[in-house]
């Protein structure tokens, strides 16, 4: 059974998320800092009256935020409310086969591997499956 995926890239890592949780993507997009807020919840934004919470992959994978000058909003409907994902950049929608999924690998280590469901190698490099209710729930919660 094919998977599809959206991709994107958060420092060096090349992540995926599952296409059904894509509501969609936005550039460019005023975000209103919430005060003390843990450190990966970057604001809050308005999405067409709805408030948003941000959550920054960057700062949850461990990466400087201030490496990208316009990062990329992915608008991702959990099953409990939407939240954006700050990453650096977006690239394709890639299928997978389902047998093809692999664990994390031995080289991914500390905070990265507890986000990471597990991995699909493609032709140009590894897909590391980002779980997104672990990521919207440890950047939430604190405890990074």
């Amino acid at each position: 059974m094919a998977l599809q995926f959206c991709t994107f890239r958060v420092g060096e890592l090349l992540l995926g998320i599952e296409v059904a949780w894509i509501q969609e993507v936005l550039r460019n997009t005023p975000v209103t800092p919430v005060p003390k807020t843990p450190a990966p919840i970057c604001g809050l934004i308005n999405l067409r009256g709805q408030i948003v919470t941000a959550v920054d992959l960057r700062t949850l994978f461990g990466t400087d935020p201030g490496e990208t000058q316009s990062p990329i909003m992915l608008i991702v409907d959990s099953e409990t409310e939407l939240h954006r994902l700050v990453v650096d950049s977006v690239g394709d929608v890639v299928e997978v086969e389902e047998n093809d999924y692999e664990e994390p690998p031995d080289t991914l280590r500390g905070r990265a591997r507890k986000l990471i469901r597990g991995a699909y190698k493609l032709k140009d490099g590894l897909l590391l499956q980002l779980d997104g209710e672990h990521a919207i729930e440890t950047a939430t919660s604190g405890s990074v």
